[in-house]
């Protein structure tokens, strides 16, 4: 369970941490270029779009380093606890685009981080 565990972590974390990153790096509008999965970012603000992305770095941060480092590793289901709220966010969006394929790949990494959430606050917990 711990491998798995370890393994969606770190699928988590790259996703998001080049996710985030690109947010942070690009403009409102280039992000938008990309097509049709892209235009959620006509539903934010420029501002709101860098902190969507800067969320999603922290959480991408938060997933690997504490446990790597063992300081404050209950940082690690709590962060996939903030992805979950992130994606749930993103889902909203996208059923109220109409885009349910979409939606349904959302739904996909809330159930991922969910599964991460739960099995560090639980069963492989790093704590106790």
């Amino acid at each position: 369970m711990n491998i798995a565990l370890w393994i969606v972590t770190g699928l988590l974390a790259t996703a998001y941490l080049l996710s985030g990153a690109g947010k942070l790096i690009m403009s409102k509008e280039k992000i938008a270029s990309f097509g049709p999965s892209a235009g959620w970012v006509e539903e934010f603000s420029a501002g709101g779009v860098k902190a969507i992305g800067a969320l999603e770095v922290l959480a991408a941060v938060g997933l690997v380093l504490p446990a790597v480092l063992d300081i404050a590793p209950i940082l690690v289901p709590l962060a996939a606890v903030g992805l979950v709220l992130i994606m749930i966010g993103a889902a909203i969006v996208r059923f109220r685009r109409h885009e349910i394929k979409l939606m349904m790949v959302d739904l996909v990494y809330v159930v991922l981080a969910g599964f991460v959430a739960w099995g560090r606050f639980g069963p492989e917990s790093f704590v106790g």
